[in-house]
C-alpha cells in the first residue's frame, strides 16, 4: 500500500431540526456575528426562518449574504468578502447546495486573510487562516461540507478550483429536514452527483486509498437504495436522510481521492449551457464509464455489485452493466438524458472539448488518458 493522507471535516453531526439551533454551535465556537451565505430561491422558501430566530433569541447577530448563484463567478466571492467584512462577522455559515458551501468557505477564508482569490487557484496555494466555517447542505448532492474544495467560475466556460484542508469547516451540520423540499428533478440530479463522486472516488488513478474506497462503496449502498424512493416519495425523510449521508460519506471519499474525467467534461456544460452540476455530471458519465472501461473493469465490476444485486458475468460483463444502470438512471428520474436536451449541438463540440482539456487537475486523476479527441468523441456520443 503506498503512503497516503486522508482529510476531513473536524466535527460531524447529523440531526433532524438541527439547523434551527445553530445559534448553539455558534456560540459554542465563541462567536457573536455570523455571515450566514446562502441564495435568493432557499431564503425565499423561509427554510432559514426559524434559524435566524435563534440567532436573535440568543443575542446573536445574523447578517444574510444571498446573492449566491450557481457556478459563482469571483464577483459573487469578492461580494460575500466585503459582506462579511462590513458586519464584523467572526464566523460564516454557508447554507444551500455546493455552491452556496464553496461561497461560504472562500469568504471565510478571504475576509481575514491577506491573500487574493487569483493567487490561491489550484493545490494547496491557500496560507490562512480563515473564520470559524460552518457548512449546511440542503441538497443531498456535492459533499462540499466534507470537503476542502471551492469552485468557482473565471470565465466563459471555464472553472477553476481552490484546494486546501484550510477550507474543511469545523462543522458539518447534515440536517435532512432542509432537504423535504427539494423537488424531484433536484433530487434526481444531486443524488446521480453524489454517485458520481462515489465512482470516480473509487477508480481514481491518483491518491487512490482504502479509505475512500470504504466510503465510496457505502455511499453508493445508500444512493443507489433510495435515490428512487426520494425522488418518488419526497417527504419519506428515511430516504432523504439515506441521501444526504451517502452524499456525505462519497464528499469524504473524492475528497482524498480526486475525481475524473466525468467532472472535467462536466464543467464546460455547465459553465457554458447554465446547466446545473449533477445534471451535467449524468449526461457525460456513461460515455465516459464506457470510454474507461478497458482500465477500470475490475473496479467497476466491484461497484456493480453494489448498485445491480445479482449482476452476472465476467468483470467487462459486471462494468458494462453498471454504466448501463447509471447512463439509464437520469431518464427513469425524469431527467434530460442526451446533450441535446440541454440545448446543446455539434457545432459546440469543439468548445467544449477544448475547455475541458484545461482541466488538468481533473483528467490526471482519470483511469484512462483522455486527449482532445477523445473528449469530442465522449461529447459526440453523449450528444
Amino acid at each position: 500500500m503506498k503512503n497516503f493522507e486522508f482529510h476531513n471535516t473536524r466535527s460531524m453531526v447529523v440531526e433532524r431540526g438541527g439547523a434551527a439551533k445553530l445559534h448553539e454551535r455558534v456560540a459554542a465556537m465563541g462567536c457573536r456575528s455570523a455571515l450566514i451565505v446562502t441564495d435568493a430561491g432557499l431564503l425565499a422558501t423561509g427554510i432559514l426562518e426559524s434559524t435566524l430566530a435563534g440567532f436573535a433569541q440568543h443575542g446573536l447577530r445574523a447578517t444574510v449574504f444571498s446573492d449566491v448563484q450557481a457556478d459563482p463567478p469571483e464577483a459573487v466571492i469578492q461580494s460575500a468578502v466585503a459582506a462579511a467584512r462590513a458586519c464584523f462577522a467572526d464566523c460564516v455559515v454557508g447554507v444551500g447546495g455546493g455552491s452556496s458551501m464553496d461561497a461560504a468557505k472562500l469568504a471565510a477564508l478571504l475576509a481575514c486573510s491577506d491573500e487574493r482569490l487569483d493567487e490561491i487557484y489550484g493545490v494547496n496555494q491557500v496560507k490562512g487562516p480563515r473564520l470559524p466555517l460552518i457548512l449546511v447542505p440542503t441538497t443531498a448532492g456535492t459533499g462540499s461540507e466534507v470537503t476542502p474544495i471551492s469552485i468557482v467560475t473565471t470565465g466563459v466556460g471555464e472553472k477553476k478550483g481552490v484546494v486546501s484542508p484550510v477550507l474543511l469547516p469545523d462543522v458539518a451540520l447534515l440536517d435532512a429536514e432542509l432537504t423535504l423540499g427539494l423537488p424531484s428533478h433536484i433530487t434526481a440530479a444531486t443524488g446521480i452527483d453524489a454517485m458520481v463522486h462515489a465512482v470516480e472516488a473509487f477508480t481514481s488513478k491518483r491518491l487512490k486509498n482504502p479509505i475512500s474506497d470504504c466510503l465510496a462503496r457505502e455511499a453508493l449502498r445508500l444512493l443507489s437504495g433510495s435515490i428512487y424512493r426520494a425522488c418518488a416519495e419526497g417527504s419519506d425523510l428515511a430516504a432523504r436522510e439515506n441521501m444526504l449521508i451517502g452524499a456525505c460519506l462519497a464528499g469524504m471519499a473524492f475528497a482524498n481521492a480526486p475525481v475524473a474525467a466525468v467532472h472535467a467534461l462536466a464543467y464546460p456544460i455547465g459553465a457554458r449551457f447554465h446547466v446545473p452540476h449533477g445534471l451535467s455530471n449524468a449526461l457525460v458519465l456513461a460515455p465516459v464509464m464506457r470510454f474507461n472501461l478497458h482500465d477500470a473493469a475490475s473496479s467497476y465490476a466491484e461497484l456493480a455489485s453494489i448498485v445491480v444485486p445479482g449482476v452476472m458475468g465476467d468483470d467487462q460483463q459486471k462494468a458494462l452493466a453498471l454504466a448501463h444502470y447509471l447512463g439509464r438512471l437520469s431518464g427513469d428520474l425524469g431527467l434530460p438524458t442526451r446533450l441535446r436536451d440541454v440545448g446543446i449541438s455539434a457545432s459546440d463540440i469543439p468548445a467544449l472539448a477544448e475547455d475541458a482539456m484545461k482541466q488538468t487537475r481533473l483528467l490526471v486523476n482519470n483511469p484512462r488518458e483522455v486527449t482532445l479527441n477523445d473528449a469530442a468523441a465522449i461529447y459526440e456520443e453523449a450528444l
